[in-house]
């Protein structure tokens, strides 16, 4: 079971890791630093966009319209980390 709950752990570290890239990458393309007309990062945006719209989608539609504020990322974020709090407060029953 020890196994099972590393692995958890794993997985929720890489959505939140992927998360942060895909916040970062956003305030670079809304800041003109990166731009989408380039191959590589139209790739990247656009995949990291298809991993993450399965979570960020059902947030979205729970939260009401904030004009041009996105806050499901943040929502996201959130979640994962409490997931991750509450995987680690509940370790002993791994094992």
């Amino acid at each position: 079971m020890t196994s099972l709950f590393q692995i958890l752990l794993m997985i929720l570290n890489l959505v939140w890791f992927v998360m942060i890239a895909h916040i970062v990458m956003s305030w670079l393309i809304n800041f003109q630093v990166l731009n989408l007309r380039q191959p590589l990062v139209a790739q990247i945006w656009f995949g990291l966009n298809r991993l993450l719209e399965p979570i960020y989608g059902p947030i979205r539609r729970i939260l009401p319209n904030m004009g041009g504020l996105d806050l499901a990322p943040l929502i996201a974020l959130l979640g994962v980390y409490a997931l991750q709090i509450i995987l680690m407060n509940n370790a002993a029953a791994f094992h």
